[in-house]
């Protein structure tokens, strides 16, 4: 650049290591500024990196979008899996009324694929209107209101929660059918497990999709080799027979009920978890590679056809065979149809492992679709803006983690039973694909004079929000007793809470009064620093005060229950070199530091208050952190006291101790 002076006629930019100028006043850091430096946080950055992988720059977030097998294995993974505990869930309902109501299974499960089936073309149109990413939250906010919208996320991420729980319950529940030993330790297991998928998920959603689509493809592949192998023996009439333990038909038999429509419709209720997990797929769709829509409406699709493929056949053999779900939960219909048709072979082992891994990750997706829908609503101020925060490997860390404690929690309370979780989930989709539908149902209205084909597409819509509104209904019904009261409870508490939290961050926002002045010009600084001697510290924090005081004044305050160390102090105050600096002691006769402090600071701001009172803290920085624990901690408490002081400003002025 050319220089300014006679003797400057240029001048040399040198690059700093550390940043990179884009353009004037425009700097970016370069990779590896501020690495830690001493040894603990060498430790922590290599045990980081071990876990979480190398940080993400935001522009390489394009490559962490994934194709459509990836894409399937991460968002599909939860309705898929469903199909091995659905049928089971219904058969449990249904074995109330004695073993000749099993009959029934097929004819309930055929209605749940009529279900899936509108819900999958219903959702094909959110994704052909929203190809930004339209999950349910978004579509009813926008064409319903925000309360509607805020209906379906408080619905959304309870559904996500419990998907988590239920998944990973079922998970180990196949685990434990295989291997009967580890029931007892089942908790701690899914626990584990749990914190596990978290992990992975931290470290990205393209790492978390490449380590689970291999286990997605065997269990499929297994589990149709499985149906197939049953229907072809079917065909040739060479079925075995399966005999269930007497145990299991005696206690079945003290809890009978009368087959009624109330049971029907309780069976159907259960059966119907199998429609979680459509919703992920419309909300994940920015993270498919281009084209977006496209390849989230395919995924949508494939998804629909395994699952009904899969869930059909394994609901007519369980039929065929007349199985009884084991009443201790301790052995699955899936591991029963599996033992049947094919014994304790390797075959059987590896459809237990590969249904195990795959409600794994069932839970993997709600891991995806829940910290997502967080972000959204955190950036549309309803939940806090920490969920808006992505962390180094452009994962949404704080929904991530929630998500974890959350269901681990539901997990330990519940004790891990899939039967026990059931009754509280579902509730929640079904409300939320009831606004999501209804939503879209409005949109296609108000934009009738723009598409020609609004009609046919607001009809599979409305078609889509009544059956789920009745489907909701029934099930809030149905399960009100056995446990979906909670769900019903808490869903209107979530809402108040982010209604609550929008309210804080709009009456942040209206808080037009500053308590400090904005014009310069009318600020007269009132320095305050509390010594307990004059040492180093002490005399820098003075300095500065005085440094920039200006027009203002500075005070240093002395608290005491000694009288005859006070005058000593004030002796060597006298010998030092202050200037206009004042030096104020006040006795504390109960020995007490913060309450006298705090009403020195009280007693100023009533006598000048059109000054701005600044409170500068002389603070030592200790090199060790056990150091920290020979000092009583005065500067912090005084700090965290202030901070609820309106008009007064607290600094501090650091002193670091050598090694």
């Amino acid at each position: 650049m050319r220089g300014g002076s006679p003797g400057n006629q240029y001048l040399r930019i040198t690059r700093h290591p550390d940043f990179r100028r884009v353009r004037s006043g425009y700097l970016v850091p370069r990779e590896g500024v501020g690495e830690p430096e001493t040894r603990v946080g060498k430790v922590y950055r290599g045990v980081k990196r071990f876990l979480f992988g190398r940080p993400l720059a935001s522009a390489e977030e394009a490559s962490e979008r994934v194709s459509r097998p990836i894409g399937l294995a991460l968002f599909a993974s939860d309705n898929i899996s469903s199909s091995a505990y659905a049928t089971e869930e219904i058969m449990r309902v249904l074995i109330l009324a004695g073993v000749g109501a099993i009959a029934l299974t097929m004819p309930i499960s055929l209605a749940i694929v009529v279900v899936m089936a509108i819900v999958v073309f219903s959702y094909r149109e959110v994704i052909r209107a929203y190809p930004d990413g339209g999950g349910s939250y978004i579509v009813a906010k926008d064409n319903l209101g925000p309360l509607a919208g805020l209906t379906a996320g408080a619905a959304l991420l309870t559904d996500y929660t419990l998907t988590v729980a239920v998944s990973t319950a079922a998970g180990i529940t196949a685990i434990t059918s295989a291997f009967p030993e580890l029931f007892p330790h089942r908790v701690p297991i899914m626990v584990g497990v749990v914190a596990f998928v978290m992990v992975m998920n931290l470290r990205g959603i393209r790492e978390s999709g490449r380590a689970f689509a291999i286990p997605t493809y065997v269990y499929v592949v297994s589990i149709l080799g499985l149906i197939g192998l049953g229907l072809f023996r079917y065909l040739t009439g060479t079925l075995p027979t399966y005999t269930p333990p007497a145990e299991w038909l005696e206690m079945e038999a003290h809890g009978a009920e009368a087959l009624g429509l109330l049971l029907i419709l309780r069976a159907f209720a259960s059966g119907s978890v199998a429609l979680t997990g459509t919703e992920a797929i419309s909300n994940g769709v920015t993270a498919f590679k281009p084209p977006e829509a496209r390849n989230a409406q395919f995924v949508l699709v494939t998804m629909g056809i395994l699952f009904a493929t899969i869930f059909l056949g394994l609901s007519f053999l369980a039929s065929q065979f007349g199985i009884i779900p084991d009443p201790r939960e301790a052995t699955t219909v899936v591991s029963q149809i599996a033992r049947t048709l094919v014994g304790e072979s390797p075959y059987f082992y590896l459809i237990q492992f590969s249904t195990a891994v795959l409600l794994l990750l069932a839970a993997n997706t709600s891991f995806n679709g829940f910290p997502r829908l967080a972000s959204v609503l955190a950036r549309d101020r309803f939940l806090p803006r920490v969920f808006q925060f992505r962390g180094d490997r452009l994962a949404y860390t704080s929904g991530i983690v929630l998500l974890a404690i959350a269901a681990s929690s539901l997990i330990v309370a519940f004790r891990g039973s899939v039967t026990s979780l059931i009754p509280l989930y579902t509730v929640g989709v079904f409300i939320a694909f009831t606004c999501s539908q209804a939503g879209m149902v409005r949109r296609w209205y108000r934009k009738r004079t723009e598409d020609p084909r609004w009609r046919p597409r607001a009809a599979i819509n409305a078609l889509g929000a009544l059956t789920t509104g009745f489907v909701a209904i029934e099930v809030a019904i149905s399960k009100f007793a056995l446990g979906a009261w909670m769900v019903l409870i808490f869903i209107p508490v979530l809402i108040w809470l982010m209604w609550s939290i929008h309210r804080h961050y709009a009456n942040l926002d209206a808080a037009l009064r500053p308590e400090t002045p904005l014009d310069p010009t009318q600020i007269r600084p009132r320095y305050v620093i509390p010594i307990a001697k004059l040492n180093v510290p002490a005399q820098q924090a003075i300095a500065f005060a005085r440094a920039t005081a200006g027009n203002g004044s500075v005070t240093a305050v002395h608290i005491t229950d000694d009288p005859e160390a006070a005058e000593r102090l004030r002796e060597e105050w006298n010998r030092g070199q202050y200037g206009d600096a004042e030096l104020v002691i006040i006795e504390s006769p109960f020995r007490s530091l913060s309450r006298p402090f705090l009403a020195y600071i009280e007693a100023l701001r009533e006598a000048y208050p059109s000054d701005q009172i600044i409170v500068v803290f002389p603070e030592i920085v200790h090199a060790r952190w056990w150091e920290h624990l020979l000092h009583n901690q005065t500067a912090l408490r005084l700090k965290t006291a202030l901070l609820f002081e309106p008009g007064v400003i607290v600094t501090s002025i650091p002193y670091h101790l050598a090694r």
